[in-house]
């Protein structure tokens, strides 16, 4: 089997890891690494064998995929640039900066026959995977993730940056229309809201609550489902969950069994899987674009609360 030739682009806080991933794997070549800060890009190429490179321009021809790791505000113009060239792209959450930016790169995509994949990581972390499978009809979802400052760049809120996970999530577990959003955020370290909570409410009366926190002293990613017949709680970054029933008047639960793999590494193999086999990614660009504009509204409703606090 000829192997895939793939780039990242972009090797910061989470493209580096793209870029180990892609050299670990056996049925992929990893060709190129671009990013404009050339010390950056050279110690990472030397480290993966791979040809530094600080443009697009000089990328060599014959590459059939490509990670985009670049900040969110660069997502559009990059991935736009690839399609372009006819490789298949996986970019990172958010697919795109604005909503009209999405359907764009979904409109090329589908025009050029090639994959456009969204890095929206839960949806292969086996915590969620396992979710599914024993979910029936989701009436209460609750969902915290908290992290310290990051170290990267800020430039976008963590609406964009982290509730957008839970999101595409909440969307996916939740097949219904939304009937109302509402939302707080407020700075603290950035320019931007570093800490928001929403309520999702779906017309079919499931309800979800997120709390996104950027300024944490600890990190924390779990979601809890509540249904007609049992409680589930999942701890993503741990991949453990328990399920609780209600027997004889009293309350049982018991482990959710399933196998730890390192999601980023399952959703670049699925990546790989979809290019060389014209399959459908599991997050397409249309989920992608789904969680944006909800992400949007989400922005939208916070900026509304600040001007009723303020009349």
């Amino acid at each position: 089997m000829q192997k895939l030739k793939a780039v990242v682009v972009g090797v910061g806080y989470l493209g580096k890891e793209h870029a180990r991933i892609y050299s670990e794997l056996s049925d992929v070549e990893l060709v190129a690494l671009v990013d404009l800060d050339w010390e950056k890009v050279s110690k990472w190429g030397h480290r993966y064998h791979a040809q530094p490179l600080q443009s697009l321009e000089g990328l060599p021809s014959g590459i059939d995929l490509a990670s985009v790791a670049v900040p969110t505000v660069d997502h559009f113009k990059v991935a736009e640039f690839l399609l372009d060239r006819g490789i298949h792209v996986l970019v990172e959450k958010p697919i795109a900066q604005r909503v009209e930016q999405a359907a764009a790169l979904i409109q090329k995509a589908q025009q050029k026959g090639l994959i456009l994949q969204v890095g929206h990581i839960e949806r292969y972390n086996p915590a969620f995977q396992a979710l599914q499978k024993i979910l029936t009809s989701p009436r209460f979802i609750e969902c915290h993730r908290l992290s310290p400052f990051p170290e990267r760049g800020t430039d976008v809120g963590v609406v964009l940056d982290l509730m957008i996970h839970d999101i595409d999530v909440i969307l996916q577990l939740t097949p219904s229309p939304l009937r109302e959003i509402r939302a707080v955020g407020v700075p603290v370290l950035s320019a931007f809201e570093d800490i928001a909570n929403a309520r999702l409410e779906f017309e079919n009366g499931c309800i979800a609550n997120l709390t996104t926190s950027r300024v944490s002293v600890e990190r924390m990613r779990k979601v809890r489902v509540f249904q007609e017949d049992a409680y589930i709680s999942l701890d993503y970054l741990r991949q453990e969950g328990k399920i609780y029933h209600k027997e004889n008047g009293k309350i049982s639960w018991k482990n959710i069994k399933f196998e730890k793999a390192e999601p980023l590494k399952l959703e670049i193999a699925s990546f790989m899987d979809c290019v060389r086999h014209a399959k459908n990614p599991l997050v397409s660009g249309e989920h992608g674009k789904m969680a944006l504009e909800v992400a949007m509204e989400v922005l939208k409703e916070i900026k509304n609360e600040k001007l009723r606090m303020k009349n």
